[in-house]
This record gives C-alpha cells, structure tokens and sequence, in this order.
C-alpha cells in the first residue's frame, strides 16, 4: 500500500505543466472533465516540504497520528499539491496527505487541522496506475483553457479506494479536482 500511494503522489510532478506531458503514451481510463461544486470541509493532514520520496515516512506518521489521537475518517485518503518538481527543486516542493474528518475533531501535532474552501472544482475521475496521471491532469489543464477557466488554488487527489493493496493497478481509482474560476477578460 505505501508503495501504491507513494506513486500516487508523484502526480504532482505533471499536475501544473501539460505541455510536458503531451507525449505520454495513454495507460489510464479518463472521464469527462466537469465543473463540481463541492463543500468546503474540514481535513486533518501531516504538512510536508521536501521530495516525494518521503512519502512513505509521511504516511506512517499520519497514520499512527490518526489511530494515537483515535480520530476516525470520514472520506478516503486526499493528497493536496502546492507546487511542481518542475517549478522547484526536490526540498522545496510542498505537499500534504491527510484525511476529511468531523469540524469537532480534537487534532494535535503532528497533525494539523485545516479547511478545505475551494468550492469550484474541475474534476475528472481516472482509473489506472497512480504512478501514470499524466493525461489526467493534461486534459483538466486543457479543458479549463477551453472553457475559460483558470486554477484558483492547490491540486488535489482523492484516493477512492480504501485499499490500494487490494485492487488491480488498472482498476485504481483516483479524483482529481483543480480550484477553478471563470478567467476575467479586460476590454
């Protein structure tokens, strides 16, 4: 599982720069790409700089954090991006992996409690390997430059299933939702 997810988050890598990405080869099932409106929630996370290759350390701190402080998830596992391996070097990337949990939640280090508030989505639903989003994100970033959309906040995963151990690589299911707003047009 840790490997799984560790992939997963490698997404980041292609989610700001489509244009990288437009030779990749097709390894994955894509739905449309729709604007959602979505409730703001709240999430408890572990915050992290640095490369993707400590995702397992992070999880596993996340992980017995949630179970030590008993508190108990009400949504699948969310991976929120804030940068890009191509924007920044490796120690500098800023990501976070958490869990949706009641706003009533008593949450302490290493833990932090935050707000989800982007209530605008683009979304697309994928099936296939978390370690090949690539077309994913290239046809949300197309399809928001289409539709006169612009990103309006951080990149956000929700793992669908519970337990990626337990599912075919192919069969994997991953959401992906990009803040969005109408791009303003000057006259």
């Amino acid at each position: 599982m840790k490997k799984t997810i560790m992939i997963s988050l490698l997404v980041l890598v292609f989610s700001s720069f489509p244009l990288i990405l437009s030779a990749q080869e097709k390894t994955s099932d894509v739905e449309t790409v729709s604007i959602k409106e979505v409730s703001p929630f709240t999430y408890c996370c572990i915050a992290h700089k640095g490369p993707f290759t400590e995702i397992e350390n992070v999880i596993g701190k996340l992980i017995q954090a949630i179970r030590g402080q008993n508190i108990a998830p009400i949504g699948p596992m969310i991976g929120i991006y804030y940068n890009s391996p191509v924007e920044v070097k490796p120690e500098a990337l800023v990501w976070e992996i958490g869990f949706p949990i009641i706003e009533q939640a008593l949450v302490l280090a290493p833990l932090e409690k935050k707000q989800w508030n982007f209530t605008t989505v683009a979304a697309a639903l994928r099936t296939g390997p978390y370690e090949k989003p690539g077309e994913t994100y290239l046809k949300i970033f197309e399809w928001l430059k289409f539709n006169n959309y612009v990103q309006a906040g951080p990149a956000m995963e929700r793992y669908l299933d519970q337990d990626p151990s337990q599912v075919k690589p192919e069969e994997l299911r991953t959401e992906i939702w990009i803040p969005c707003k109408k791009e303003e047009k000057s006259i």
